[in-house]
C-alpha cells in the first residue's frame, strides 16, 4: 500500500516536475523514438519521499548513494531482474545501495496496485525517463537522460532538505550574453542538440568531480592575445596543442566512437585542471597549456564589478565586486574575461560550486553564471 509521504518538499516539487516532463514529452521532435512516458506527480512525490528518508540513514557507517529510475522493466534494455520485487522503502534502498553505487547503474522502480516496488537494476534507460539521484544526506537531484545519449544527465530540480531549486530552462538573464548560451538548461533538453553543445558541460562536470577546484580559460582558436593576460614564461605549455576528440574524425565514423573519444578526452583535460593554475583550451577544445598564472594585461584596468546569475527559478541578478563572490580563482577568472572579451573562464570551487565567466556587451561588464545546479 502506498504510504502517506511525509517530506513536504517532495509534495511541493512533484506537480512542477510532472509538468516539466509532460511539457518536454509533448514538445519532443517526432524523430526521437522511445521516449519514456511522463511520470505522474503522486509517484514522483512518493519516490522522492522514500529516497529522502533513506538518505538520512547509514548502513555500516555509509550513507546511501543511489540512482532511481521510474520505469517498467520492459522499457529498460537488458535489465537485471530480481526474482521477487521489493517494496520501495528506506530500508530496502539502504540495503541495496552498496551494490549500485557505481555511475550508470539505476535501481528500477515501478508501481502496481499496492504501490511502488524495486524490480531490479538498469544501465540503459530511455530518454526523458524520470531519474532521482541521492547525492548525499538530504541532497536529491531529479534528472533525465539526453535524447542523444551523450553527456551528463539533464538536471530538472535539486532538493536540499527543505529547499527546492527548480532549474530555470529559459534563464532570460542570459539573453544579453550569447557566450553563456551553451550553459542554458534548455540547450541540454531533447531537442536535437549535438555533442558540441554538451562538451563544455561535460568538462565542467569533470572539473567538479576531482574536488580540488580548478580554472579553465576558453580562448579563440588561432589567437595569441590571451597570452597578454598570463604570467610568462608559462611553466606547462602543450606543444603541439592537444587536439583531443575533435581532431582526426573520419567521415562515416560511428557516433558512438566519437562520443567515446570525446568522453575520454574530456577526462584527460579535466584531470589537468586539478593542477594549481589555469588550464587553457581553445573554443575547439584543443589544450594549449596548464598550470598557467593569470595576470592583468598591461593595457587593462582592475576589474571592479560584475553581475551574478543562476539558472534557478525565482533567482535574481546580483551586482557586486568579484572579490565579494569568491576567492583567488574567481577574481582571476573575472580579470581574465575583463581583459579578453572573446574568452570564457570556468571556475570549480573545492566546495562544489561552479561558475562560468563571460563578457556582456550590453552591460559592458563581466557576467558570472553559477551553474552547479546543472552539474550535481
Amino acid at each position: 500500500m502506498l504510504s502517506e509521504p511525509a517530506y513536504l518538499t517532495a509534495r511541493m516539487a512533484a506537480p512542477l516536475i510532472e509538468a516539466h516532463f509532460a511539457r518536454h514529452r509533448a514538445a519532443s521532435p517526432d524523430e526521437i523514438a522511445g521516449l519514456a512516458a511522463p511520470p505522474e506527480a503522486r509517484w514522483v512525490e512518493a519516490v522522492i519521499d522514500v529516497a529522502f528518508w533513506a538518505s538520512l540513514r547509514r548502513e555500516e557507517g555509509h550513507p546511501p548513494r543511489i540512482s532511481l529510475a521510474l520505469l517498467p522493466p520492459g522499457q529498460a534494455r537488458q535489465p537485471l531482474l530480481f526474482g521477487q520485487g521489493r517494496r520501495l522503502t528506506p530500508y530496502t534502498l539502504l540495503k541495496l545501495a552498496p551494490a549500485v553505487e557505481q555511475p550508470g547503474i539505476h535501481l528500477g522502480v515501478w508501481h502496481d496496485e499496492e504501490g511502488l516496488y524495486v524490480w531490479g537494476t538498469a544501465t540503459a534507460i530511455p530518454p526523458l525517463c524520470f531519474v532521482l539521484e541521492v547525492v548525499e544526506p538530504g541532497l536529491l537531484v531529479v534528472k533525465h537522460r539526453r535524447a542523444g545519449g551523450f553527456g551528463k544527465f539533464v538536471n530538472v530540480a535539486v532538493l536540499r532538505g527543505d529547499r527546492l531549486q527548480l532549474v530555470d530552462e529559459g534563464n532570460v538573464g542570459l539573453s544579453d550574453c550569447p557566450a553563456l548560451h551553451t550553459f542554458l538548461p534548455g540547450r541540454s533538453l531533447p531537442t536535437g542538440t549535438g555533442e558540441a553543445d554538451n562538451a563544455l558541460l561535460g568538462l565542467a562536470a569533470a572539473m567538479r568531480a576531482h574536488g580540488r577546484g580548478g580554472l579553465v580559460l576558453v580562448v579563440p582558436p588561432g589567437s595569441s592575445q590571451w597570452q597578454e593576460s598570463v604570467v610568462h614564461p608559462i611553466t606547462y605549455s602543450v606543444a603541439p596543442a592537444y587536439q583531443g576528440a575533435r581532431a582526426g574524425q573520419r567521415p562515416g565514423q560511428l557516433g558512438q566512437q566519437r562520443q567515446d573519444r570525446l568522453r575520454r578526452n574530456i577526462g584527460v583535460v579535466g584531470g589537468f585542471t586539478a593542477i594549481d593554475g589555469a588550464t587553457v583550451i581553445t573554443q575547439e577544445y584543443h589544450m594549449l597549456a596548464f598550470g598557467a598564472k593569470v595576470a592583468r594585461a598591461k593595457a587593462s584596468t582592475p576589474v571592479d564589478k560584475m553581475v551574478l546569475t543562476e539558472p534557478v527559478v525565482g533567482s535574481e541578478a546580483v551586482h557586486l565586486h568579484p572579490a565579494q563572490y569568491g576567492g583567488t580563482r574567481h577574481l582571476a577568472a573575472a580579470q581574465f574575461v575583463h581583459d579578453q572579451h572573446d574568452s570564457l573562464a570556468l571556475v570549480a570551487s573545492q566546495d562544489g560550486y561552479f561558475t562560468v565567466f563571460a563578457w556582456s556587451e550590453v552591460l559592458q561588464q563581466v557576467h558570472a553564471h553559477r551553474i552547479d545546479v546543472l552539474l550535481l
